[in-house]
């Protein structure tokens, strides 16, 4: 009976005029279950200006076949009424037989399904949860008394990278992943690192007193060096520049030794700044204020302008691997040290030279040319192995499609806001997911992958050296990573750096915690006017940062904090429980719940949509601004310095490169409205597309050995549109360093990377416009 009621609704119902394909496939135990597709309530059909489309409630639509088919002439009718009246009679005879069969079977085999109503459309799709229902699900599994139980689970005194404390917590992250049902696996490198010296210290001398400090910056240069100390505040452009300023100070850094606080910009940039600028070494002392910070409190850190194994860049350092010695372009090429404030403060009351500038209000004197110290410092480099945790909740349409989520599990001492609040997030997010999988029916459509790093303070050594590791396998398979490093260290602002095709997703994940958690007012404080109060760039030293400018995968990253400065006890043996709940008033686990929830949120939305909500419209604008800043600033030297750019060199094509991918970009949307939800292969063919994007930006002119962070938009050096407009200022102002043959190079190399992206994301060959 069965058999004959579906053959009369294939003759009546037809098929659609748009042929699509459908794969049914297995779910996770390996049956056929039936498919259910329930669509999400809260998405919306229209697609806005940003180019985001909201999908969930689309449905395909089919015309009748049959009314196409055959005209409505009483001969017609008549043959069909005949046709359906005929299988209508053979489809009772095989039922009824069936139907006797599976009688005289009933006392072996119970049925399996009991189906009541009509069978519901097969599509091999996973069914659709209501996303409302999702993150109530969520909600109920996050608890502010599970984190507490977390975090007395991995909080731990030391447990720097490759050492044994560090192992025992890998295990305990593989035990979780384990006992939570998830395919879990280790990650194993051999690095390469800088650690102070196991007998003796580094040292300062000032004015015959010698200081023994006990903190270090991991790559500094090794050696003895005396010269006159000079302050430069926090040693970021604007500092370096105030104090060289010709028409003010007009001090020559050549040869000094820049003492600067911390806070602002990484120890890394810092270190960079001052070698530029011909100086011979940086001493860096704790820029806090707070009385609760010891006078002797060490810093420890890195000065690595990049991210990964210095001596193994561009490729992973596996134990098997055999390169030829080799350093990293961003290891330093002076000495770097770290010192307490109250040696910072002997220093300073005795500088004599010129006066500070007014607004750096904490020195009186700048440091004059007979005030020379002496900086040494004897850094071990040692080989350590370290283990990266790994476990996978599997999806049930596009497995081999997945969101990363991470978080750094070493630190220098207890870092307690650095590491242990980012490894209880990522630890109660894979369980709570994995319960829902497991016993809610949730099934998301693509994987998520748990990622618990080694060597996160060495400058996110674990992550890069993975990502350099599997960069071929990540290649369109990992669509986005979110960083889970330091994401509590205040209560009174949220502040959130990522891929621009990220933003949208960000807004209204804000507005979608800030609705159900009772515990996130801050959330609810910046959902209204969030983009301009919310959105920071993406730090160098955040591991955010090479999954993006590195690997071309969207990335995120997020923090709860109280100043602009930051968390004053990172890099310290401060970071712990206690300091962090003096900062954020004792509700450390309440804001780590509405952490995980923005996390995960974000994680969910991205596997549980049927296309990905990525934001193509965002970097339309971006590209937009860049041109138009480079074409000014073309005009404007070749009026001014004509010898260096002719008129023959023109922006034309660089504007049409950015033309070209906003139709591209703006095409893409369209297919989006237009596409058939049903069609697993038409939405992963779009999702391919959307994928291609970040990963496009990504300069082929360049070595990733030499430029690893080779985004051309986000990334950092000559080949990106920043450094192009930066060279263009260099010949505006006379730079004799300017190489204009290269200029030429990289903004001819700039602008095919951009129409390359467009060409990509236009889909086949055959739709491209080739307007170059």
């Amino acid at each position: 009976m069965d058999q004959a009621r579906s053959t009369i609704n294939k003759i009546f119902n037809g098929e659609p005029h748009s042929y699509t394909r459908f794969n049914l496939t297995q779910n996770m135990e390996g049956d056929n279950s039936q498919v259910e597709m329930k669509l999400s309530s809260d998405m919306e059909e229209e697609v806005g200006e940003n180019g985001v489309a909201d999908y969930s409630n689309r449905k395909s639509n089919g015309t009748p076949y049959v009314a196409q088919r055959f005209g409505r002439t009483p001969k017609n009718l008549c043959f069909m009424a005949a046709t359906v009246f005929l299988i209508f009679i053979i489809g009772y005879l095989i039922g009824y037989l069936v139907h006797r069969k599976k009688d005289s079977a009933a006392g072996c085999i119970a049925p399996t399904v009991s189906v009541e109503g009509p069978i519901a459309h097969e599509t091999g799709a996973a069914p659709l949860m209501d996303w409302d229902n999702v993150t109530d699900l969520l909600a109920q599994k996050l608890t502010t008394k599970q984190f507490e139980s977390t975090f007395s689970q991995f909080t731990s005194n030391d447990h720097r990278a490759g050492s044994p404390a560090d192992d025992h917590l890998a295990n305990i992250v593989f035990k979780k992943f384990n006992e939570y049902g998830m395919k879990s696996w280790n990650d194993e490198h051999f690095v390469k690192v800088q650690d102070p010296p196991a007998s003796g210290s580094n040292k300062v001398v000032f004015n015959g007193r010698t200081y023994h400090p006990k903190g270090f910056l991991s790559y500094s240069v090794n050696g003895t060096v005396t010269g006159a100390v000079v302050y430069a505040q926090y040693g970021d452009e604007a500092d370096l520049n105030q104090l060289q300023d010709k028409n003010n100070l007009n001090i020559d850094l050549s040869g000094r030794v820049v003492l600067v606080k911390s806070g602002k910009i990484s120890f890394a940039e810092k270190v960079a700044n001052a070698a530029r600028r011909n100086a011979s070494a940086v001493l860096i002392f704790p820029g806090s204020t707070d009385g609760s910070f010891g006078r002797e409190t060490q810093l420890f850190g890195h000065v690595h302008l990049g991210s990964g194994d210095p001596y193994t860049p561009g490729f992973p350092s596996f134990n098997h691997t055999q390169f030829p010695p080799v350093q990293s372009s961003g290891l330093p090429s002076i000495v770097a040290q770290t010192i307490s404030i109250n040696t910072a403060n002997d220093i300073l009351r005795q500088l004599q030279g010129p006066s500070s500038p007014t607004q750096w209000r904490d020195v009186l004197r700048l440091g004059g040319e007979k005030d020379v110290i002496t900086v040494e410092v004897n850094n071990v480099l040692s080989e350590k192995r370290i283990n990266n945790v790994f476990g996978v909740i599997k999806g049930f349409v596009d497995s081999d499609r997945y969101v990363i989520i991470g978080a750094r599990r070493d630190a220098w001492g207890p870092g307690f806001a650095a590491s242990t609040v980012g490894t209880s997030v990522l630890v109660e997010l894979a369980r709570s997911i994995s319960h829902m999988v497991k016993n809610d029916g949730f099934k998301p459509r693509r994987s998520l992958v748990f990622a618990s790093w080694s060597a996160g303070e060495y400058g996110n050594v674990g992550a890069t050296e993975w990502l350099e590791g599997y960069l071929s396998s990540l290649s369109m398979k990992a669509f986005s990573y979110i960083d889970l490093d330091g994401v509590v260290t205040g209560q009174s602002n949220f502040k959130v750096a990522a891929s621009p095709l990220l933003h949208t997703l960000i807004g209204s994940t804000i507005k979608g915690v800030s609705a159900i958690n009772k515990d996130a007012n801050l959330l609810s404080q910046v959902a209204g006017n969030w983009e301009s109060s919310v959105l920071e760039p993406l730090k160098l030293d955040s591991a955010a940062y090479p999954f993006l400018a590195f690997s071309g995968i969207p990335s995120v990253s997020f923090r709860l904090t109280s100043d602009e400065l930051g968390y004053q006890y990172f890099g310290t043996l401060l970071d712990t429980r206690e300091k962090l709940n003096t900062v954020t008033q004792n509700s450390v686990a309440q804001l780590t719940r509405v952490a995980a929830q923005f996390a995960g949120h974000i994680a969910l939305r991205l596997v549980h949509d049927h296309l990905l909500r990525m934001d193509l419209g965002r970097y339309e604008k971006i590209i937009r601004s860049r041109v138009a800043q480079i074409n000014i600033k073309v005009k404007n030297v070749q009026r001014m310095q004509p010898q260096l750019l002719p008129k023959t060199l023109t922006v034309q094509w660089l504007i049409s490169a950015y033309g070209s991918y906003g139709r591209a970009s703006r095409s893409l949307t369209a297919d989006i409205q237009n596409s058939d939800l049903e069609d697993i292969e038409m939405c992963r063919s779009i999702n391919d597309r959307i994928m291609a994007v970040e990963r496009n930006f990504l300069s082929p002119f360049v070595s990733p050995r030499e430029s690893p962070f080779r985004h051309v938009l986000l990334g950092s050096g000559p080949h990106t549109l920043e450094g192009l407009y930066n060279h263009l200022n260099a010949m505006r102002n006379n730079d004799p360093n300017v190489d204009v043959d290269a200029f030429r190079d990289q903004f001819a190399l700039a602008t095919w990377t951009i129409q390359g992206c467009a060409n990509s994301l236009a889909g086949d060959i055959w739709s491209l416009d080739n307007e170059i």
